[in-house]
């Protein structure tokens, strides 16, 4: 339940930048810089709510890696749209590019169940 609570808490504070600053629930409908600016704050957030799960001596689970999954669905999801739109959709490809990297590693810890 822990790891539910601090993965849930930057995709909340990334949807009420979403309503604040665009007026809109729908990422999908965002022009690229903005999605762009909504997925890092997603993603940085996301990250830093590993670290803290780190701090307190936690292990990567399949909580986190389903977190995950769902945050580079969006991803890849946005990146279909733009390609069908023929926008550039340059710096999506090399965020999930980056993503799918740092994915690899601990889906590499969650299959080995590395702790350390």
């Amino acid at each position: 339940m822990k790891k539910i609570i601090i993965h849930t808490i930057p995709i909340i504070i990334s949807l009420i930048w979403l309503i604040v600053n665009n007026d809109t629930f729908n990422p999908i409908s965002l022009k690229g810089p903005e999605f762009l600016k909504f997925y890092l704050i997603l993603l940085l957030g996301f990250y830093v709510s590993i670290f803290i799960l780190k701090s307190f001596k936690d292990v990567v689970s399949k909580t986190t890696f389903y977190f995950m999954i769902s945050i580079f669905v969006l991803g890849i999801v946005k990146l279909m749209r733009g390609i069908i739109l023929e926008k550039p959709v340059g710096f999506l490809l090399i965020i999930l590019a980056i993503e799918t990297i740092i994915g690899s590693f601990l889906m590499l810890k969650l299959l080995t169940g590395d702790e350390k």
